[in-house]
């Protein structure tokens, strides 16, 4: 029984010890495995390489193989009549962003040659917008207050302001926070976080950008009467600043005046008369660049400046910018801002991106559109450019002039830099009404969205004053974003 009893835990002895070397050989291919996947994720063979650098580098993959004999004529004569649009949009909505006009045309070339690289939309266009624009100016004037450049005059009780001192500041301003939403959304974009723009909602973008109109306008008051009103920032510093204007409507420059009701009623006019001849014209008429030309030179013919004290763009210097490292110092002050200027551009761009997508049956990189603004807006900072984002009506004019890929945008930009480089300084004897003007009669196409409100007061009425999931302009946000200011509702929006 000894031996027998022995014999059995032998056996048991050598079962329970191959059944232990077959479980720690399990255990040692199954880490093998993972670690073999694990260098094959992280190994970075040739291949892999060149996917991921020309995906990064979208340019790369589509340039070789572009179509010259279909393509050329159509993106030569869409980038020319979209970069004619950039002359006066530019100049008009560096006025929303409180900078000289030059800085617009800046605006409108370096980030334009920066998506041309890394961008995949074929048809939007990229450059300055009026919201985009406006939140910029209320950061520059947050920060750089007229009253902050006040001198001393020579009389005891006078001053005056320093004008230079304060556009230079606000320039700097203008860069440092579109460099830090270009950082945003390059970070943003490297991280594959190009699904955050789901949670921006149809409506909250719709009552956004009709609440940016509002702001728009009304700092554009300004310029039409020829006054000089206080700047208010904060809550309700939208009604202070037309309760302010309306006082000082005593005030008002006639010339001036006079100048926006002709240039209004004209753009009107004549925008009219090109949609009526559209059918037969095959290239758009531009009217903006026409009125311009008109406005400066009637300008320059009777003297507007010293005769009727109408306000001028001024000095446009010839060339271009040397690049400017961003202040630093000031990087904290605007993070929400910049943050804001991140997904509000984006959202913009993507969204258009994605209609002409559809419609023309290709692909956007949502996570590489991220990179592609980031990096236009990085680098546009670096060259005192302010925040960009796509035009609907540059992109349409891009499309219904034959444009078909990004050569259209690269050749815009070409258009850009002679003006830049020789006819620039044609232009400042431009009134600025004139420009107030043009972005007035820009701006009608967000303005129809109020039509929204009685439409969703027919539908729904709760979801007119709460928010409609499908379309429509949510009341409660268009309020909100008029008394809150646009800028500060996005961060509530962030933060909750």
């Amino acid at each position: 029984n000894n031996y027998k009893e022995m014999a059995n835990n032998t056996e048991l002895n050598d079962i329970l010890n191959s059944k232990t070397e077959i479980e720690i050989s399990c255990k040692t291919y199954s880490n093998n495995l993972k670690l073999n996947n694990m260098n094959s994720t992280i190994l970075c063979t040739g291949p892999r390489f060149k996917s991921c650098f020309l995906s990064f580098v979208p340019l790369l993959t589509w340039l070789p193989r572009y179509p010259f004999r279909d393509n050329a004529i159509g993106d030569l004569i869409s980038g020319i009549s979209v970069g004619i649009m950039h002359l006066p949009q530019g100049m008009a909505y560096a006025l929303l962003a409180a900078v000289p006009p030059v800085f617009g045309l800046y605006s409108s070339f370096y980030p334009i040659l920066i998506y041309f690289i890394f961008g995949t939309s074929k048809h939007i266009s990229v450059g300055t917008y009026a919201v985009m624009s406006v939140m910029i100016g209320s950061v520059t004037e947050r920060l750089a207050p007229d009253s902050d450049f006040m001198i001393p005059g020579n009389d005891t009780n006078s001053t005056t302001l320093d004008i230079i001192g304060r556009d230079a500041e606000r320039v700097k301003i203008a860069a440092t926070v579109t460099f830090l939403s270009g950082i945003f959304q390059l970070l943003l974009g490297l991280v594959r976080f190009g699904f955050v723009v789901t949670y921006l909602s149809e409506p909250l973008v719709r009552a956004y950008t009709t609440a940016a109109a509002i702001h728009v306008i009304v700092s554009q008051l300004k310029y039409s009467f020829g006054i000089s009103p206080q700047r208010y920032s904060g809550p309700l510093s939208l009604i202070y600043t037309v309760i302010e204007i309306c006082a000082l409507l005593g005030k008002t420059n006639i010339g001036t005046l006079v100048v926006s009701i002709v240039t209004i009623l004209g753009l009107v006019a004549a925008k009219e008369l090109s949609a009526l001849a559209a059918r037969k014209i095959p290239v758009p008429i531009p009217v903006e660049l026409i009125t311009i030309i008109v406005a400066t030179v009637v300008s320059w013919q009777m003297d507007l400046k010293t005769e009727y004290g109408v306000e001028v763009v001024g000095q446009i210097p010839s060339g271009l910018q040397a690049p400017v490292a961003p202040a630093v110092s000031l990087l904290g002050s605007m993070v929400g801002d910049a943050f804001a200027l991140a997904v509000v551009g984006y959202g913009i761009a993507i969204s258009l991106g994605r209609i002409f997508a559809l419609k023309y049956a290709y692909k956007v990189d949502s996570n590489q559109e991220l990179i592609a603004l980031g990096l236009s807006n990085a680098i546009g900072g670096l060259f005192n450019c302010f925040a960009i984002s796509c035009s609907m009506s540059r992109s349409m004019v891009q499309v219904s002039t034959g444009g078909k890929s990004q050569v259209a945008g690269a050749i815009s930009a070409v258009v850009i830099l002679v003006i830049l480089l020789k006819i620039g300084e044609l232009f400042e004897e431009l009134p600025k009404a004139v420009l107030a003007a043009i972005i007035y009669v820009n701006l009608h196409g967000m303005m129809k969205q109020f039509g929204d409100i009685c439409s969703l007061w027919r539908t729904n009425k709760v979801d007119m004053v709460r928010e409609n999931k499908k379309e429509g302009v949510s009341l409660k946000k268009l309020i909100l974003c008029n008394t809150l200011k646009i800028d500060l509702y996005i961060n509530k929006q962030k933060n909750d």
